[in-house]
């Protein structure tokens, strides 16, 4: 049976991560970048900004811009002008110092065994070893040990994030029940799915707001004369995808802001372009292509839920399957003899996302779990722990929580999946903000930079 819910995303450990990859995401992406998309390089390293007590030198910022220039032509985008492509990257980078340095504040770490873990996953995703994509970064020119770095990075941005944005997303239960309410009377058109690429331009002062205005019109009228609208999200967009085309996706319109669908009211035609307003910023965006949604399926009879949790590992070159196994049951043995609890023990050594939940995976029902991890999960008692347990995505650890018979209706289900789209609607915009006010409270001096 086809994997769903769950664990559909095991193989990636986080969309940062495919993110962060996506110049090393597929063997066709690991080309050597034309010689005259990057600037020539400097003999001698100088500091172009200075963010509190860290600094951003020339090499940095020109080894990012490579790796940037890199992914715009994979995905065919044409280059901006180098010079705001140079500032592109160095607010990247500004914000980049931020977290980092907001991190190591609260404590967070990543060990080495992390990030081994994520790059074997990487190299495995594109069915090459980790030397074949040590050989594939070196022939672009980006240093292995600068790639881990950003690797670990971006894991601890993710962790950061959980706990600094996720967690204090708040979904009240009135909100639920409108969105129930809503989705209980639906048309054909609501099964309608919209793919959308946007370009961020935030209000940072109110007396700047018909200035931001003035440039999302200027923008727009240029997408609309047939400018290629990835290389103006390149060009101008402040948001964290701006260097993937800024395209978000698909979104039904339960999942897209309802600024963008008021704008979208009277032209909502592939290739239409609208500006649309929301508290913090104005967004220029692009509906890039339409095709209808799955039709909601009715909850049927009884169900048996099972709340459980796991720990995953990975097989790889570096840490083979005896030695996965091996590991997995002395933490077995340790739990079992009450040396330390699942949760903990899942923290620390699990690769899957769901390690900073303490590896819970909620409440599962038949076909959400791969065949041989449901079957497993069905054998245990309520707190037993599995032995290693094998799938596609490496050995799996575990434990049983509870269980429970869910009656007609599945209201609980229901709610857990309007309780899902609402946090996605919030996240992007909680998570902006959140980068911009550790930004904003930073001491940022950028020096000597012409290029900027």
């Amino acid at each position: 049976m086809i994997i769903m819910n769950k664990l559909k995303t095991l193989a990636v450990l986080t969309m940062s991560i495919a993110t962060l990859g996506t110049a090393y995401a597929a063997p066709e992406a690991l080309v050597v970048a034309e010689p005259e998309a990057v600037p020539t390089r400097i003999a001698l390293d100088r500091i172009i900004a200075v963010v509190n007590n860290d600094v951003i030198t020339e090499r940095e910022l020109q080894e990012r811009t490579h790796v940037v220039a890199i992914n715009l032509r994979r995905q065919n985008i044409q280059l901006p002008d180098m010079v705001q492509l140079r500032q592109q990257v160095l607010e990247r980078l500004i914000s980049e110092k931020t977290i980092m340095q907001r991190a190591r504040e609260t404590g967070i770490r990543i060990d080495d065994q992390m990030v081994n873990a994520s790059i074997e996953q990487i190299a495995l995703s594109n069915n090459i070893t980790v030397d074949q994509l040590r050989q594939r970064l070196m022939a672009d020119g980006v240093s292995f040990g600068a790639f881990r770095e950003e690797i670990r990075d971006e894991i601890i941005t993710q962790r950061l994030r959980e706990r600094e944005v996720d967690s204090k997303i708040v979904i009240p239960e009135s909100e639920i029940d409108a969105f129930l309410a809503e989705k209980a009377g639906f048309s054909t058109n609501d099964t309608t799915e919209y793919r959308i690429a946007h370009i961020l331009l935030p209000i940072d002062d109110a007396n700047d707001a018909d200035d931001v205005e003035d440039r999302a019109e200027e923008i727009a009228d240029k997408a609309r004369e047939g400018e290629d609208f990835a290389t103006l999200v390149a060009t101008y967009s402040k948001a964290n995808d701006a260097m993937q085309g800024g395209d978000i996706g698909w979104r039904d319109i339960q999942n897209l802001p309802s600024e963008f669908l008021t704008s979208m009211k009277k032209d909502d035609r592939t290739g239409s372009v609208h500006m649309a307003k929301t508290s913090h910023a104005w967004h220029v965006f692009k509906v890039l292509g339409q095709r209808d949604g799955v039709q909601h399926k009715l909850a049927g009879g009884p169900i048996n839920q099972t709340h459980v949790r796991h720990i995953l590992m990975f097989v790889s070159d570096i840490t083979p399957e005896a030695e996965v196994v091996r590991r997995l049951n002395d933490i077995k043995h340790r739990i079992e003899a009450g040396e330390a609890d699942f949760a903990t023990m899942a923290r620390l050594n699990s690769v899957d996302n769901s390690a900073t939940r303490g590896g819970d995976l909620g409440w599962v029902q038949a076909g959400d779990m791969l065949p041989p991890f449901e079957d497993a999960m069905n054998k245990l008692k309520v707190g037993e722990v599995s032995d290693p347990v094998k799938t596609q995505y490496g050995y799996h650890l575990i434990q049983v929580e509870e269980r429970r018979l869910e009656k007609d209706g599945n209201p609980e289900r229901m709610r857990l999946a309007a309780r899902q789209a609402l946090r996605q609607r919030k996240m992007a915009e909680a998570s902006f903000n959140w980068q911009r006010e550790l930004r904003d409270r930073a001491y940022v001096e950028i020096r000597n930079n012409e290029a900027y």
